[in-house]
């Protein structure tokens, strides 16, 4: 099924499990499409694992052999899966010529995966194998050619081919810069500060690395200790302000918290030397603002995937300096602090292609977005190439506007400083060991971050697996109440009140403190379900750690941040 046939609740579900960028960088973000797919070592390994397995080699050769005579008999019981929406028309049942094309595209690609299962590889080698593997077999479907796709060949007698020619201008224009992927939205589908990022507020501080927003409170009394939100450095923030409704800076002003929102400058070649101490001190300086305009000595701090990387490190400072009392309490969202088999992108990366990538930013002073946007595309081919290729090229349809897809194609670059740092970090693991890591000249130890911690992750993400972030429940020092939404890496972040099906697991409690195992599988086991979204879970969560309440502000920042912007300010508009 195209995107075209799917509804928001469909569209939602890919789009939050896959759309968005990792905050540990892939190694190859700067090489060729055709270098990404080339298996190296991995792929004599693969080939070794084979050679010493000859019984199970000819056995799935036979097994597939014998498969597909009944295939061609017509005797094969093979069929997709009931949810795999590239094969919902009826024609892949019904019509001989189309069942056989499926059943032996089915029948291939159960024998490729399989004997990569037959090499026995080791956790990395078997990832890159199996990453080159899902590729070309979901290339191979039928659903992806004109000629083996029903609802395509109907389409174009329909419209006397001028699908493939309105398909045809689509591609030319798509592949001709990047990201070279299918548009998931068009470019001008919505339009920021008009119908996304809408939250009122304005901006109180601007500095050559960000913008400082503080949102207008939406309640008559507002809880004291502020809250400051860390987004990712390599997306733009308002994917916590997507629209009405549906953003959580709304949902936070309209439970009474003080909220102030870092935008972050897209970097250019002219910002080349920004690294992490650059973000940290960034941090900092926001949180004096927040601490000033608010009349506090202490923030709440959220941090959401990279930013949540780099927040973490700022309180291990703080706690090195003896000022972690200056933070009431730490949200985490969407992080990976430990990295060890942090999924597939930790699979890829080798020393060699990191070297490879940090000299090819450092040559160029950034690492480009639109480029990670198109690695991470190819993580996911069947829902954020294929589906596309079909529904923009082949049924010639315009992708069908939707806001998280959107925000994921209007990506921002990285530093090469901050790209050196960042590859730096998830190579050795650095922020697992303690003191291996530096911010702002103080040894990295997360244990020393007493702080009460809420920390989510979806139980769908593939970007960020929810096991790796769990682990920061055994890295922090204080109390951690782990959450795990039923929804994926973004879907997990616009997750507002309202949805009957909704639901997450929470940390078990015992003698009134959060109980994490130190086994991921553990803690699922033993977790709490709980209807309803983590957002309003989280709220009451924060309102024990945000002090007392006061009357809300006449007016936004103070006589030494005045407002210099209306929300969402400039910075979000560069690209």
């Amino acid at each position: 099924m195209s995107q075209t046939d799917s509804g928001p609740a469909e569209q939602t579900e890919v789009s939050g499990e896959l759309a968005t960028p990792l905050d540990m960088l892939l190694a190859d973000a700067s090489s060729s499409l055709p270098r990404r797919f080339v298996p190296g070592m991995s792929g004599i390994r693969f080939a070794a694992g084979l050679a010493r397995h000859p019984r199970r080699v000819v056995g799935r050769t036979a097994g597939l052999a014998g498969e597909l005579v009944k295939v061609g008999l017509g005797r094969s019981e093979l069929a997709p899966d009931e949810k795999d929406r590239r094969f919902g028309d009826d024609a892949w049942a019904k019509n001989p010529l189309f069942r056989r094309a499926l059943q032996t595209y089915l029948a291939t690609g159960h024998a490729a995966r399989g004997l990569v299962d037959d090499a026995e590889l080791s956790w990395g080698d078997d990832h890159r194998i199996r990453f080159i593997v899902d590729n070309i077999v979901e290339a191979a479907s039928p659903s992806n050619h004109p000629l083996t796709n029903p609802k395509v060949l109907k389409r174009t007698l329909d419209t006397g081919g001028g699908n493939l020619l309105e398909g045809g201008r689509r591609f030319v224009r798509d592949f001709a810069t990047a990201p070279r992927v299918p548009s998931m939205v068009e470019p001008d589908a919505f339009e920021v500060g008009a119908d996304m990022a809408v939250t009122p507020g304005a901006v109180v501080l601007r500095t050559e690395q960000f913008e400082l927003i503080q949102y207008t409170p939406q309640t008559d009394k507002v809880h004291e200790i502020p809250m400051l939100i860390v987004p990712p450095t390599i997306n733009k923030y308002y994917v916590i302000d997507l629209a009405p409704e549906r953003s959580l800076v709304e949902h936070l002003v309209r439970s009474g918290k003080t909220v102030f929102c870092i935008s972050w400058r897209n970097p250019d070649v002219r910002h080349a030397q920004w690294d992490l101490d650059t973000y940290g001190a960034a941090i900092l300086e926001a949180m004096d603002a927040a601490q000033a305009i608010s009349r506090q000595s202490s923030t709440s701090i959220f941090g959401i995937c990279s930013g949540g990387m780099i927040a973490s490190m700022v309180l291990a400072h703080l706690a090195a300096v003896g000022e972690l009392d200056r933070v009431a309490s730490y949200t985490l969202a969407v992080t990976v602090l430990d990295q060890a088999r942090a999924g597939v992108t930790s699979a890829l990366m080798s020393h060699k292609a990191a070297a490879a990538s940090t000299r090819a930013s450092a040559e160029k002073g950034y690492l480009d977005g639109r480029t990670l946007a198109e690695v991470f595309a190819w993580l996911r081919p069947n829902d954020l190439i294929w589906n596309y290729w079909v529904n923009n090229y082949l049924m010639g349809h315009a992708p069908k506007a939707f806001d998280i897809l959107y925000w994921n194609a209007d990506p921002v670059r990285m530093s090469a400083g901050m790209h050196r740092d960042f590859m730096d970090l998830a190579l050795r693991n650095a922020l697992v060991e303690p003191k291996a890591a530096t911010m702002l000249g103080s040894p990295v130890d997360l244990s020393t971050i007493t702080t009460d911690s809420y920390v989510v992750a979806g139980i769908a993400d593939h970007l960020c697996q929810w096991q790796s972030c769990y682990q920061a429940t055994q890295l922090f020092g204080g109390d951690t109440r782990f959450v795990l939404s039923t929804s994926g890496h973004i879907a997990a972040m616009v997750n507002p009140p309202g949805n009957p099906k909704a639901n997450f697991r929470a940390s078990p409690e015992r003698d009134g403190h959060p109980v994490n195992p130190e086994s991921p599988e553990d803690w699922l086991a033993s977790a709490n379900r709980v209807q309803g979204s983590w957002w309003e879970d989280w709220s009451e969560w924060l309102s024990t750690r945000s002090g007392g309440e006061r009357g809300k502000p006449r007016k936004l920042g103070n006589a030494d941040h005045e407002p210099v912007a209306e929300a969402p300010g400039t910075y979000v508009h560069d690209r």
